[in-house]
């Protein structure tokens, strides 16, 4: 899913077509048996460790959870199947926690699951969105983007019912989501060059500001700012562009500053440390910025070894950074953990491309 927009339009809808008959006899189905376990947690103390979302390849709804705990170095995979006797689902997009539940969105699949984070069984359902990508939490209110629908869906997180939509006319792919105070920020990525400003007290777009093409991953720092990333992706014409960070005033949506990469650059994987200063992207390495730098970074921060690092996030407690290498996108994934300082802590095997980490 996440390669689509890589693609002119007829190519990709080929590819799909092939895609999907390749995958029509390797799908599997049925039930799984169900393990009863739960991840070792301190007594009075907050549970750690981080959930590793596994994407899978799209068609063949082999998309899993693995737990990885630092304190131990211990390591479970396929925890959601073990716990639930049943497979996560068709590519697994994102993954964020809220109020003692763990949010798995689940994008070909169109599900959500809620899930009881030390136990991995399943407490909440969201159905009836037509491919989700991610979800934030606002107000008792679930927010669901789409990659193919024009709106954003807006979901009662108590009963897991449909409380409505705010509508994205001519935007039919919006992506990661940032909130502050009542105004709910959006990118569109797919073919798109847009961020958008949305009242989620009116439920309406206030707000339209045009970028470079495809931004697709947002995130607040720790000033007052929001921090935007496009892929470049392809123009009108189908003709690439170059990529750009940008640096926005969250309160008034105005862009400060403007970072352009070179041609044939594809950043992707924006996240910020726990300092809300220090920014972590890919692009073919993993490279650190500091949110008040005048320039992109010269020199990468952890080097690739001939590999594909496919996502990277950063510990909120210490700092550590997590990197998702996808190796051929077909066999196990690997996850690095390197410290603040760049220095290798740890190794894991993990399920097909590693494209997500959530720390509780």
């Amino acid at each position: 899913m996440k390669k689509l927009p890589a693609y002119p339009k007829a190519l990709s809808r080929i590819l799909l077509c092939c895609l999907a008959l390749a995958a029509w006899g390797c799908m599997e189905y049925g039930p799984l048996p169900e393990e009863e376990f739960s991840y070792p947690v301190t007594p009075g103390a907050e549970a750690e460790g981080v959930f590793i979302v596994c994407e899978g390849n799209f068609m063949y709804g082999n998309a899993s959870l693995s737990f990885y705990l630092p304190s131990t170095g211990e390591l479970q995979n396929e925890v959601f199947a073990r716990a639930n006797g049943m497979r996560l689902g068709d590519v697994a997009q994102s993954a964020v926690m809220h109020d003692g539940i763990l949010w798995i969105v689940v994008n070909n699949s169109g599900i959500l699951f809620g899930i009881d984070p030390a136990t991995f069984r399943i407490k909440r359902v969201i159905r009836g969105i037509g491919s989700p990508r991610h979800v934030c939490f606002h107000g008792g209110k679930a927010y669901v983007t789409s990659l193919y629908e024009p709106r954003i869906a807006v979901v009662d997180v108590a009963t897991a019912a449909a409380a409505g939509y705010i509508e994205t006319p001519g935007h039919t792919s919006t992506e990661q989501m940032a909130v502050w105070g009542d105004t709910l920020y959006v990118t569109c990525w797919s073919y798109d060059d847009t961020l958008l400003a949305a009242d989620m007290v009116s439920g309406t777009v206030t707000e339209e500001i045009k970028l470079r093409s495809q931004p697709r991953w947002l995130v607040p720092d720790g000033s007052g700012r929001l921090w935007v990333l496009t892929d470049g992706g392809y123009g009108e014409d189908d003709a690439p562009a170059p990529a750009a960070l940008y640096r926005l005033d969250a309160a008034t949506g105005a862009v400060e500053r403007e970072f352009v990469f070179r041609m044939g650059d594809r950043p992707a994987g924006l996240c910020i440390g726990p300092d809300g200063r220090t920014l972590y992207f890919l692009n073919e390495h993993v490279w650190r910025m500091d949110t008040d730098a005048d320039a992109l970074p010269e020199e990468p921060f952890i080097r690739a070894q001939g590999t594909i690092y496919y996502s990277v996030g950063a510990d909120p407690h210490n700092g550590d950074v997590y990197i998702g290498d996808a190796i051929d996108y077909q066999q196990q994934g690997v996850v690095y953990r390197f410290s603040a300082e760049g220095k290798g802590l740890d190794t894991l095997r993990v399920g097909i491309i590693p494209t997500g980490f959530c720390f509780r």
